[in-house]
């Protein structure tokens, strides 16, 4: 499995257009879809005249939110079911799926027009004439938990949603008070735009005569579309058929049943048509949910020799005006497990403060809370390496959990399966000769420019997910060659390729031969979770990996049968089945072929087993250097070395750590959200949203020191968030090593020129 590598399977369809997206999906009779949005942050929603818009060419119908309300339309999921601080439960607002006397944020979905065009319904869309009230917008989360900040709901106090706490407060005080010094860090997680590569999109398809949907969506999964969807709507899972091919990218924001699908649902009754909607990337700006968003405050208690004794914890989450399905689980217990990162910290406690503000709901994004976590943790380990006068690698080593302490319990409760920190950060080192920084940072500083360079490292929970077990299938064909079934559909990430790859080894034969299909509403039923959380291959792949052995097992007795010999007699090998001394045997794919040919295959496997949880880790190290007098920061290398246990595809594997490092250089160098005081979005569009640029990323080196997880039958800990977790705060403190001569210890994202050079002007050093 882990081989020479020949290319993805799905790459040769993809990059000759030959991939089938959301936009692809053409059906006879279909019309067309817009939205009106809101333009306001907050305001009551006194009427729509719908007048001229209905009567506009090609206009089949117009929904508004009394529509959605009639057919009993509203709120999707929480993840959140555990109570809160003080046994506080969750304070869920009602999500409408079209506004009905309140718009929260600007985007939101107001109006629907369904028409015969694209271009009518949005020409329709422009003539409907909303009559708003203006009410006071709150946009910081700070700022809305202030008294007499502006409420989005009467009922939900001081705009707090959920209040989170955890750890020990009385250990945790303690150790403070025994601490000989404390080291205090406010930093900023800017809101990030997730921006796929495919715009939210979706066609729906109502059946009349069986009363069931079939929608074509962006999707990352077929169960946690259908639940929410489901929910959202209260048409039961088993009248939606969730359809995704290819997914342009997903990232954590394509998981969510957004109320546009279900808003499309009840269009595609009404007219008894296919609907179809592409949404715009100034939509996709708007209304898709944002990642990050959050304030981060954090203590570190360090003993006279820089042991660390304790942590506490304050996030001030911003979860926008309506919560997604999993957003504020994301940042309230998804990272108490480890909020102390790869460190030693005795005693810890944090409080989660879940706000809401009129702005777009946040929800994962790749990494969901590891970046947030290990950025706060790696930036107070610098600062208490500064400010003791301690080298911070030193700092960091008399820290780690020592790899004979695994699987290590954390003192929130989590349980760290495996892993070698000191290893890690040792090779990590190495392989970017940390020990000849001094001589390059002075070369750097003969040339005016300002050199840094930061050692970071990083543990983030990966799979698990909301459902117990995880389920595939295997069926056999007239062919005699097998299709194997997921839940787990690719945005990217190669499924097509290494699942296959997986069960062929099992079954001795060539991938070619093995065909996957994903979310697919026409196979077996499976339960299981999407693409999330960096799970597929732990999850499904250990899955599939079983449920290929217990295929094997039961050809076992139709060989023997087959063969007229006894079944103590049949090995299995090199993909056939044969009797032991003689040379008489059948391969399984014939044996398949054969049994195919009288009907349902006994071959076929539908297989489950519980979810599985890994923590993978990892030491990154970059190398930044500033000049001085433009605040222009260039990469000038990053080194990797990630335990992601067994690797089964090296180039895959790798994929994945790029395209996470990438992510969170531009979350560090590039993009933020911003709104303004009003609410209004002043980054809606690539001409004021800065996104990364493949020059950006320059002197990567990818390394792997892999410890096999022991949770699941591949060894495998998951690789998809890793990236992003290690990049984020390696990045961010190699450059504040950079500027730190300069006596400029804090600094917030993105580390644009503008804003590097300004806090250089700031500091009287240009």
């Amino acid at each position: 499995m882990s081989g020479k590598f020949n290319g993805r399977r799905e790459d040769f369809r993809l990059v000759t257009g030959r991939g089938q997206y959301t936009s692809d999906w053409n059906f006879p009779n279909q019309a067309h879809a817009h939205f009106l949005r809101s333009d306001r942050a907050h305001a009551e929603l006194l009427g729509l005249d719908l007048e001229e818009a209905l009567a506009s060419p090609g206009v089949l119908a117009i929904l508004t939110g009394a529509d959605t309300k009639a057919a009993g339309f509203g709120s999707s999921p929480a993840l959140i079911k555990f109570p809160g601080k003080a046994g506080m439960k969750l304070r869920n607002p009602h999500r409408e799926v079209l506004a009905e006397s309140r718009v929260r944020f600007v985007g939101q979905e107001v109006a629907l027009v369904i028409a015969e065009t694209a271009a009518q319904a949005q020409e329709a869309a422009e003539k409907i004439i909303a009559d708003y009230g203006d009410l006071p917008a709150v946009i910081d989360a700070e700022a809305a938990l202030a008294p007499g900040a502006p409420l989005l709901y009467p009922e939900i106090e001081n705009n707090l949603a959920f209040d989170f706490e955890y750890g020990s407060k009385d250990k945790t005080d303690k150790a403070f008070s025994e601490a000989a010094h404390v080291t205090k860090l406010s930093l900023d997680a800017k809101r990030i735009s997730g921006n796929p590569m495919e715009p939210k999109a979706a066609s729906v398809i109502y059946d009349a005569q069986k009363d069931v949907y079939d929608l074509y969506v962006p999707s990352q999964g077929l169960t946690g579309m259908r639940h929410g969807l489901s929910v959202g709507t209260g048409v039961p899972e088993e009248k939606l058929r969730v359809h995704a091919h290819d997914v342009g990218g997903g990232f954590g924001i394509r998981g969510e049943a957004y109320s546009e699908y279900c808003a499309l649902m009840l269009a595609a009754k009404r007219t008894g048509r296919p609907v179809k909607w592409l949404g715009t990337r100034a939509e996709t700006f708007v209304s898709d949910h944002h990642g990050r968003g959050v304030k981060l405050h954090g203590e570190l208690a360090l003993d006279a020799q820089g042991h660390f004794l304790g942590l506490r914890i304050e996030w001030i989450i911003n979860g926008g005006a309506y919560l997604s399905t999993p957003g504020g689980f994301t940042n309230t217990l998804a990272p108490s497990g480890n909020i102390m990162n790869l460190y030693r910290t005795p005693a810890v406690h944090g409080l989660h403060r879940l706000v809401l503000t009129n702005t777009t709901a946040t929800t994962p994004y790749r990494g969901a809370a590891r970046p947030n976590v290990t950025y706060l943790m790696e930036r107070l380990a610098d600062e208490a390496a500064r400010e003791m006068g301690i080298d911070s690698v030193e700092l960091r080593r008399r820290n780690l959990i020592p790899k004979e302490a695994f699987p290590y319990k954390t003192p929130t409760g989590a349980e760290y399966d495996s892993g070698d920190p000191a290893g890690l950060l040792d090779d990590a080192l190495k392989h970017s000769d940390h020990a000849g920084f001094e001589a390059r940072r002075a070369e750097a500083k003969s040339r005016g420019k300002l050199r840094g360079i930061s050692a970071c490292v990083f543990v983030e929970p990966a799979g698990g997910g909301s459902s117990p077990v995880e389920e595939t299938a295997i069926q056999f064909g007239a062919s005699g060659n097998p299709t194997i079934y997921t839940v787990s559909g690719p945005s990217g990430q190669g499924h097509e390729t290494v699942f296959p790859e997986i069960v062929a080894e099992v079954f001795g034969v060539k991938s070619e031969h093995v065909t996957l299909r994903f979310s697919d509403p026409d196979g077996p039923a499976l339960r299981g979770d999407g693409t999330i959380g960096s799970r597929s291959l732990m999850s499904h792949g250990g899955s599939l990996l079983l449920a290929a052995r217990e295929t094997v097992r039961k050809g076992r007795d139709l060989a023997a049968k087959h063969l007229e010999a006894a079944e103590a007699d049949i090995e299995f090998t090199g993909g056939r089945y044969v009797v032991r001394g003689t040379d008489l045997g059948v391969g399984i794919l014939e044996l398949a072929k054969i049994h195919a040919a009288k009907g349902e295959s006994p071959l076929d496997t539908k297989f489950g087993m519980p979810a599985a949880r890994a923590y993978p880790t990892g030491a990154h190290v970059a190398e930044v250097e500033i000049d001085a007098e433009t605040g222009e920061c260039e990469l000038m290398s990053y080194t990797a070395v990630d335990d992601c246990g067994n690797i089964i595809n090296h180039t895959l594997a790798e994929g994945q750590v790029h395209g996470g490092i990438m992510q969170g250089l531009g979350q560090v160098f590039d993009e933020a959200v911003i709104y303004d005081d009003g609410g209004q979005m002043l980054t809606g569009s690539f001409m004021d949203y800065c996104m990364p640029r493949a020059h950006e990323l320059k002197g990567l080196k990818l390394y792997d020191r892999p410890i096999p997880a022991p949770g699941n039958p591949l060894g495998a800990k998951g690789v998809g968030e890793a990236g992003a977790t290690g990049a984020v705060p390696t990045l961010a403190c190699a450059v504040m090593d950079a500027l730190r001569p300069l006596g400029i210890h804090h600094l917030d994202f993105p580390y644009t020129p503008a804003r590097l050079w300004g806090a250089m002007r700031a500091a009287g050093k240009v």
